[in-house]
């Protein structure tokens, strides 16, 4: 098999890992939401800690991610987790139970951590060792794709099926998925060199460098949770815009699909750094717009915004954690999402009891946005920190050589 065939192949199976875990598994919550509240009781605060369950799971698995270094293990659990995904999406047809939803939102998260953390790490370690760009557009287009995809899916069976009947449908659509995740991605390599012969090193950032990142990336997951859980409910809730909530998830989706593409070249351009301002500063405006403006116009537009955005920031992170770490990049990959996922727990549980005591989900866009405005000054003054250990590197062998 040709080189850029099989990258190909292994690209492809991330794509459909993404599919499956985040679009079936994670994202599908979304636009059955609304449904659910109609037809089987699902209350509003209670779909917020759904939702923050369901990151819970989601950060779980980026704990075992970061503590894990075998190759071997963590394509095992990758596999077991697409496995997860379609079993925790059946749960969902088969009760009404709170419990049982709760446990079934807990699992989904662990896969869909198996497969944007483990697989992503598999496959970019696969992207290295080939020497291939050590870049994740073309894999992470599966995030936008599964959010675009499972709203049009949700949006056409809204006619003929109920809530549970979707559950189930989605399912079988799971059950097509995983073959290719499954069988497109081969077995790891454990070797310390790349397949040309040149050995394969880690080179870390400054210990104060990943606190500010961490912390700037934990702004993000507030920034992009809210919109991302609740954007179906804040859309149909807006005068004038009942019903319209799946299109506009459906918008963030299809923005989403060649985000992660588009910020590659964009960061060859500019710099890492300075791509997650931008995709920060543009993600404000996206979640602001359908509050501070208002109008189906703003809405899509504000859709758009925050779909081009949000994944293209996840993809340049990860991006950069494998070039920090090309031997292990889940662990950064891991340490990140702790972060990120920490938000994500909190954030909609907040988000809910706002919605509830307010009645309305502005507070939540809100509070999203001063999360963006904050990790987007965090990055700002972590270029500053990114400059001084630049410096500090090409200033220690000058100190050590003799005058």
């Amino acid at each position: 098999m040709s080189t850029q065939r099989e990258s190909i192949k292994v690209l492809s199976a991330g794509i459909f890992s993404l599919l499956l875990a985040l679009g079936v598994a994670r994202f599908s919550y979304t636009p059955l939401l609304p449904l659910m509240q109609q037809q089987a009781g699902l209350g509003i605060a209670e779909a917020g800690w759904l939702a923050a369950i369901n990151y819970a799971g989601y950060l779980s698995g980026a704990l075992i991610a970061s503590l894990i270094s075998d190759l071997v293990l963590k394509d095992r659990l990758y596999r077991i987790g697409m496995v997860v995904a379609i079993l925790s999406t059946a749960v969902m047809g088969m009760s009404n139970d709170i419990v049982v939803w709760s446990l079934s939102r807990f699992f989904a998260g662990l896969s869909s951590a198996a497969a944007m953390l483990l697989g992503t790490g598999l496959i970019l370690n696969w992207l290295i060792r080939h020497n291939h760009r050590s870049e994740l557009g073309i894999h992470f287009s599966g995030v936008g794709l599964g959010i675009a995809g499972c709203a049009a899916v949700v949006a056409l069976m809204n006619h003929w099926l109920d809530w549970r009947e979707q559950w189930f449908a989605l399912t079988a659509i799971g059950c097509l998925l995983i073959i290719p995740a499954l069988r497109w991605l081969p077995a790891p390599d454990r070797s310390g060199v790349t397949k040309s012969g040149q050995a394969m090193h880690d080179n870390p950032p400054s210990p104060l460098f990943m606190r500010i990142f961490l912390a700037a990336y934990f702004c993000c997951g507030i920034g992009y949770v809210v919109s991302a859980t609740f954007i179906v409910a804040i859309v149909d809730r807006l005068p004038g815009l009942s019903g319209h909530g799946t299109l506009a998830f459906l918008a963030i989706g299809l923005a989403a699909a060649p985000a992660c593409i588009n910020w590659d070249f964009i960061a060859r351009r500019t710099g890492d750094l300075n791509a997650l301002i931008l995709a920060a500063v543009l993600q404000i405006v996206g979640i602001l717009l359908p509050v501070v403006v208002g109008g189906l116009i703003a809405t899509f537009f504000g859709a758009l915004l925050f779909g081009g955005t949000f994944i293209g920031m996840v993809s340049l992170v990860l991006t950069m954690a494998g070039r920090y770490y090309p031997t292990r990049p889940a662990k950064m990959m891991g340490r990140m999402t702790l972060s990120y996922g920490t938000a994500q727990i909190l954030a909609p549980a907040i988000t809910g009891w706002l919605a509830t005591s307010t009645g309305t989900y502005a507070s939540g866009l809100y509070l999203a946005a001063g999360a963006m405005l904050a990790g987007t000054l965090l990055l700002l003054l972590l270029k500053r920190v990114e400059k001084r250990d630049a410096e500090a590197i090409v200033a220690t062998p000058q100190a050590c050589t003799p005058g």
